[in-house]
């Protein structure tokens, strides 16, 4: 079978679920995975004779709305590629915005605390990507903290993994310049809204919080920041689309004298900082 022929063959399993675009880019992703080519090696390679282990089981995999990260084991992040798994989060594109801002912003040698680390995907990049940077990360399941400190050795990474919930008191971690997370805050409600793909395969503990305390997950944090947020440190949070004006309000209520929303690429309310 040609590289174009097995495109096509996994572009139309999951057409239905992502559309044509979307649907293609998936079948490309596998095709470069599974053949280690990049793009452009793709392209001029389109019509030569080749063979992808496992190409029917993926098909099939793919084609239930499994996550093609999920079946390839992988997904791409600030230029890195992590290690994921049924039980850990899809790190997305949204929060590399995250992770470029606190880049920009953030002083050498700064002490960073990332709560509710997942695959490690934030607490990894800025520990790459500061210079002198302390990172330490946080999460309540040893399955993601597991994956977190395989993707940090793998990577070259210096962070310090630690079991705890962002639910509780978390002081007892140390002070820090810049405490961020990425915490779960879509309303259940709006899971009959969402893609199979993720509501059927992804943590819902990483996702959803409960329609009447949507901002648990964040006035939890926000509370241990009072007290571990060194002076001039800063809050960062990535949020709901439609939170923004809730979470500066919270954000006030407990405290911080400065916030500010700010948007992503696709102008949506995206990120919230804070300083006491």
């Amino acid at each position: 079978m040609t590289v174009r022929l097995i495109i096509h063959k996994i572009r139309d399993a999951v057409e239905s679920l992502y559309g044509k675009h979307e649907a293609e880019a998936i079948a490309r992703m596998v095709v470069c995975n599974k053949l280690n080519y990049n793009l452009s090696q793709l392209v001029v390679r389109y019509d030569e004779e080749c063979e992808v282990e496992g190409l029917e089981r993926m098909v099939a995999e793919l084609k239930s709305g499994r996550p093609v990260q999920y079946v390839l084991g992988e997904a791409e992040f600030c230029d890195m590629v992590f290690e994921v798994q049924e039980g850990v989060l899809i790190p997305r594109p949204e929060t590399e915005e995250l992770v470029y801002r606190i880049v920009e912003t953030a002083p050498r040698s700064v002490r960073i605390l990332d709560v509710g680390t997942g695959s490690g995907a934030i607490a990894i990049s800025l520990a790459n990507m500061v210079e002198g940077a302390r990172v330490a990360a946080v999460d309540i399941s040893k399955e993601a903290l597991a994956v977190a400190q395989r993707n940090a050795e793998r990577l070259g990474a210096e962070v310090e993994f630690v079991e705890a919930d962002a639910l509780g008191d978390m002081s007892h971690l140390g002070e820090f310049d810049v405490i961020v997370s990425n915490p779960p805050y879509i309303p259940q409600s709006d899971i009959a809204e969402m893609r199979k793909n993720v509501v059927d395969f992804e943590p819902h503990t990483a996702l959803f919080v409960p329609d009447d305390d949507a901002l648990k997950f964040y006035r939890s944090i926000a509370r241990n920041a009072r007290t571990m947020l060194a002076e001039g440190g800063v809050l960062w949070f990535e949020i709901y689309e439609k939170f923004g004006t809730e979470m500066c309000e919270m954000l006030y209520d407990e405290g911080f004298a400065q916030c500010g929303v700010e948007v992503d690429a696709n102008d949506k309310a995206r990120m919230v900082w804070a300083k006491l």
